[in-house]
């Protein structure tokens, strides 16, 4: 059967359809010269890539990067998608990122990003959520044998002991890191009784921070549930995560810190109100005292014969004198019971005593049974005076 001919247009549209449906060209970096550089009335710039063995036209619409400035002779590092003008039959390349070429391809990519997350919205500062006052449960995306789990553990335990944690346990390093941070952050958005989640790691280069940078993540953070904390590496570093967290802290530690209140601040503060209390009760005695002192004078300056009313007058006082000081010994009361239930809840006054807190390393979870541990089961126990992993045998 001899072959149909074909219009002109179905060449073109099938080859066109081919380039942007191929991964490889729909996500492309290239390194080029910049010639034929110009720019049309509508503020589009064309020019031409170009290195000994070819040329790539190349487009960089008025829309994208608009204060990017091009000149002929430019070696340049670009991001974009190759297709096919139809209209001319010509191979383009829609370029969306440009860097001089100096510029590493972690540090263009991470830039590229950023640029075009924050340009959808996912950075704004208006969308940020506010931290719960007082969370209960608190999930934990991190490594289950690094530094910042312990650090969470220990800073919570200080400040806020009352507060669950949930590890999703995770790499944070190396080339599965990325699927893995995603795959815990699923896994707690699961979850319906959660207040916040912490995504934590400690220090390292920026290489080892770079499952952080994955657009994936930055946009399973955007769309999670509840607040989002990041803690990850030092103050200095930035991720893509930490931009479009709902609160960036510099380091895994000031990331629990800044997620809970601390019981001694929130002690200090019920001391606080139950002075206050006191003194409003002796100012509302003073006052009073100075009404009636002042409405007996009038009393006795106007009727100095009526002994009846000046009984009556003493009896009521009497009776304001006796409520007053009956409330203020209610206010003391509910005051001090307060205080008493923080003591009781503090796991320092129970662990003084020779108790310890046993958790399981995986989970997070506090083991309260013989039935829940296991052979090989990695536990830490927290004492007094600090923590020690050990391992049932």
């Amino acid at each position: 059967m001899p072959m149909q001919p074909v219009p002109v247009s179905a060449v073109v549209n099938v080859v066109k359809e081919f380039l942007e449906a191929s991964e490889f060209f729909s996500d492309l970096w290239v390194v080029g010269e910049v010639s034929n550089y110009s720019r049309s009335q509508q503020g589009h710039r064309y020019f031409s890539l170009k290195d000994s063995g070819g040329v790539l036209r190349t487009v960089l619409f008025r829309d994208t990067m608009p204060g990017m400035q091009l000149e002929n002779g430019d070696h340049v590092l670009a991001h974009g998608r190759v297709t096919v003008y139809p209209l001319r039959g010509e191979l383009q390349f829609v370029c969306n990122f440009v860097r001089p070429e100096g510029v590493g391809i972690l540090a263009a990519r991470y830039e590229e990003l950023k640029l075009r997350l924050d340009e959808e919205g996912l950075f704004d500062p208006f969308r940020k959520r506010l931290l719960p006052r007082f969370p209960a449960r608190i999930g934990l995306v991190t490594s289950p044998t690094g530094a910042a789990l312990q650090d969470i553990c220990n800073v919570l335990a200080r400040r806020w002991p009352m507060a669950e944690l949930l590890l999703s346990p995770a790499q944070v390093q190396g080339e599965q890191a990325a699927p893995d941070i995603l795959l815990a952050l699923r896994r707690l958005a699961k979850l319906t009784d959660l207040d916040l989640v912490i995504v934590a790691r400690g220090g390292g280069a920026a290489e080892d921070l770079w499952a952080f940078n994955d657009e994936r993540i930055a946009r399973a953070i955007y769309g999670f549930p509840v607040p989002v904390v990041t803690g990850i590496g030092h103050e200095t570093d930035e991720t893509i995560a930490d931009l479009v967290a709902d609160l960036r802290a510099p380091t895994p530690s000031a990331a629990a810190e800044r997620s809970v209140p601390s019981q001694d601040e929130l002690r200090r503060v019920l001391n606080d109100v139950q002075r206050g209390a006191a003194q409003a009760a002796i100012t509302t005695f003073d006052s009073l005292w100075a009404r009636v002192t002042k409405a007996n004078d009038r009393i006795e300056h106007r009727l100095p014969r009526v002994t009846e009313l000046r009984d009556t007058i003493d009896q009521w006082v009497a009776r304001s004198l006796l409520q007053v000081e009956q409330q203020r010994r209610v206010d003391a009361a509910r005051l001090q019971a307060i205080d008493g239930r923080l003591r009781a809840l503090d796991p320092r006054t129970t662990l003084a005593r020779g108790y310890a807190i046993v958790q399981d390393v995986k989970t997070g979870k506090v083991v309260t049974s013989v039935r829940k541990v296991k052979s090989g089961h990695r536990l830490s126990v927290g004492v007094s005076d600090g923590a020690f992993w050990t391992e049932v045998s």
